[in-house]
């Protein structure tokens, strides 16, 4: 229907325009919304206010003339002008059922749209060091950014997902020495172990599965291990600090290097690398999060693609040496100091693989690229626009949309996180504990920038208070009326019923098929705003207002045999949004509960 009044309002635009009532040239972006009051029509338009300046008329003014150039349409009962000028449209009933053939019609497809049609989009989420499991806090970042590609893809753009993985630099040598330092301790050495190593039940695993088939093979003596090592951090009875935590660590690793090898200390970190990265990939999956591409960050150097960046921005002029380290001009570029790209002792910093990597987005051709990165990481956007501004690109087509980590409370109680210490709640706890479904729904019905705090008690309830549960039970609810009618010897025509919409006059009917006409847009406005929490509460309050229709108008299959076909028609459109909806946020859509 707003596509019948966009048309109707051009046309009476154009004829404005014709009688020099409106200059030429006058494109304006035509605005229609949905009427909060049912007593100021259907839908409305602040387009005369809009147009008044350069008509230089009053709006409502200028509103009676759009009305009075308006083209009749038999899906307009009346048309009012309202306030300082708006114009208010009263829809034909018969006209607005029309959606419910339509929803029937179109089934999995109704809510696509083409707006993205021939753009490549490349999204990049979750992103996590493989240095231990998913917790829960990567979990709101895989559901949010696995649903708003299901959504750019709903719009028609064509979507390619990326994991990039972090299988190089110092937390993956921190990850290769802890599982080594453990190794040791399975061999019967005694190690102490350092207070920045990783110390999760994982690395155990890990390092037994080494000495299953290594065998002593690896051993060193703790002598070995932490000659010229500086001390680790501590702290006295007084708590007074000292020791280099930073320190000691990296010089467990450079003595792991040392000792073990090039090939010997492979082993350990492929091992590492290779257990926890299928343990993620493994948690995504059965997350239903599943990717194109993982990207290593490792193939940046063996490619020359840092190389490559590096020498463009040299080329360019932005970059300079300074004290033995290569520094990338970044200030020039808006960034509030510049970065270095090459430390002294030659080795590239993160910073200079993550430039190659955009450069290697952008080369790839993507209409836009969309990261998707934990708050945290905030103050990190500045720079890696300035590099894409001096590498030439447009950095206006690079999104970054900030997931701050979800709040777990069992109990009433927060729980505390930390990957090193081992003491964190995987996002495979949390799934055995509420369900894919409760997790996959609950991380996506807030803002992804806003804070969350999940409530366990909340997803794992039976009521309407838990939204996930509630809507499941609506689309369950809608399946099962076919069944009650197949059981009392009903039979549901939905050719009589489509042919009998007019029919549904209550207040409840009337205000369904309205909801369900709002389904294209608000997947078509989530897809854009990338806002996954749209369609969420979309489809918690279709449920909503399905329930009250369900609990007040008598039961469906109780009703005359064409009114109660028309109904019955009605609530298989509403299941099959409600069936949509959920496929897009990655919730099953059951049948019966």
């Amino acid at each position: 229907m707003k596509d019948i009044i966009e048309s109707l309002l051009t046309a009476a635009l154009n004829k404005l325009i014709e009688d020099q009532i409106i200059p030429e040239g006058t494109q304006p972006r035509i605005n229609i919304d949905r009427t909060k009051d049912k007593s100021h029509g259907d839908l409305a338009t602040n387009l005369a206010m809009m147009l008044a300046k350069p008509a230089q008329k009053k709006p409502r003014e200028l509103a009676d003339l759009i009305v009075a150039a308006l083209p009749e349409d038999s899906s307009v009962t009346k048309v009012e002008i309202a306030g300082p000028g708006f114009i208010n449209f009263f829809l034909d009933p018969a006209s607005q059922y029309s959606v419910i053939k339509t929803v029937l019609q179109s089934q999995r497809e109704y809510g696509k749209s083409q707006v993205g049609a021939g753009k490549k989009v490349q999204i990049e989420y979750v992103s996590a060091n493989p240095t231990g499991p998913l917790h829960v806090g990567h979990g709101r970042g895989a559901a949010y950014g696995a649903t708003v590609a299901n959504l750019l893809a709903e719009a028609g753009f064509d979507v390619h997902k990326e994991y990039y993985v972090n299988d190089a630099g110092r937390q993956m040598n921190i990850l290769a020495a802890s599982v080594w330092l453990r190794y040791l301790e399975e061999q019967g050495q005694n190690i102490t172990f350092p207070s920045n190593g990783y110390k999760g039940e994982y690395i155990y695993e890990i390092a037994c599965s080494i000495a299953d088939s290594a065998g002593n093979a690896y051993l060193k003596t703790p002598e070995e291990v932490f000659a010229n090592v500086p001390a680790d951090e501590t702290k006295d009875a007084d708590g007074n600090v000292s020791g280099d935590k930073e320190a000691h660590i990296d010089g467990l690793i450079e003595n792991a290097k040392t000792l073990l090898g090039e090939q010997g200390y492979s082993v350990f970190f492929d091992a590492a690398l290779g257990s926890i990265l299928g343990d993620i990939r493994e948690d995504l999956a059965e997350f239903g999060v599943v990717y194109d591409e993982w990207f290593s960050e490792r193939s940046l150097a063996t490619n020359g693609h840092i190389d490559k960046a590096l020498a463009k921005l040299k080329e360019l002029g932005h970059t300079y040496e300074d004290k033995g380290a290569v520094w990338f001009k970044s200030t020039a570029f808006g960034d509030d100091k510049d970065r270095v790209v090459v430390r002294d002792n030659g080795q590239y910093t993160y910073f200079a693989s993550d430039i190659a990597y955009h450069l290697n987005k952008f080369e790839r051709g993507y209409d836009r690229v969309i990261n998707i990165w934990g708050a945290d990481h905030h103050g990190y956007i500045p720079r890696v626009k300035a590099c894409l501004q001096a590498l030439g690109f447009d950095q206006n087509k690079l999104d970054v949309p900030l997931v701050q980590f979800a709040i777990l409370y069992r109990g009433g109680e927060k729980v505390q996180m930390s990957t090193r210490s081992g003491s964190f709640v995987t996002l495979r706890e949390l799934r055995d504990e509420v369900g894919n479904d409760a997790a996959r729904f609950f991380y996506v019905t807030r803002k992804s920038e806003q804070h969350m705090d999940f409530d366990l008690d909340l997803a794992k309830s039976q009521s309407k208070d838990n939204p996930v549960f509630y809507i499941q039970y609506a689309h369950a609810r809608a399946s099962s009326v076919h069944t009650k009618c197949a059981e009392e010897g009903m039979t549901w025509d939905q050719q009589q019923g489509e042919a009998n919409l007019t029919l549904l006059e209550s207040e409840y009917e009337t205000d369904l098929t309205s909801k369900l006409s709002q389904y294209p847009e608000v997947v078509e406005r989530a897809a854009l705003q990338h806002e996954p929490h749209q369609v969420a509460t979309y489809l918690r309050e279709l449920a909503n207002m399905y329930h009250t229709w369900y609990n007040n108008s008598g039961k469906v299959i109780e009703a005359e045999e064409s009114l109660r076909n028309a109904q019955l028609t009605l609530t298989e459109a509403v299941r099959v949004v409600l069936n949509n909806g959920l496929t897009l946020l990655g919730v099953s859509a059951p049948n019966s509960m």
